[in-house]
């Protein structure tokens, strides 16, 4: 399968997970309501830019393992919403509800 699309649950909200299937690697990222946590394919400081509460995780190959990083970077919009590094990736995308 070429692009993947799962809801993830958590605690009873719903988020959009994408993958995408590169001949080298997955791309992914999951859209919550006020922001996203994607992987390191994506470049933070373009969100930055953007205006977007975002969360940059790395090392990981699926959904799973984004939930279960931790945050390397955040944009500042997402700081205001209470996201720090270190958190889970799980942790982050709560804030992001």
């Amino acid at each position: 399968m070429i692009v993947e699309i799962k809801n993830i649950n958590l605690n009873e909200k719903t988020a959009l997970g994408v993958k995408m299937n590169l001949p080298s690697t997955p791309v992914l990222l999951i859209r919550a309501k006020n922001g996203h946590v994607m992987c390191r394919y994506f470049d933070i400081k373009t969100a930055e830019k953007l205006g977007h509460s975002a969360v940059l995780v790395s090392g990981v190959k699926n959904f799973e393992d984004m939930l279960n990083a931790k945050v390397k970077d955040i944009t500042p919009k997402a700081k205001e919403l209470g996201v720090k590094k270190n958190m889970t990736g799980k942790e982050a995308l709560e804030k992001l509800f």
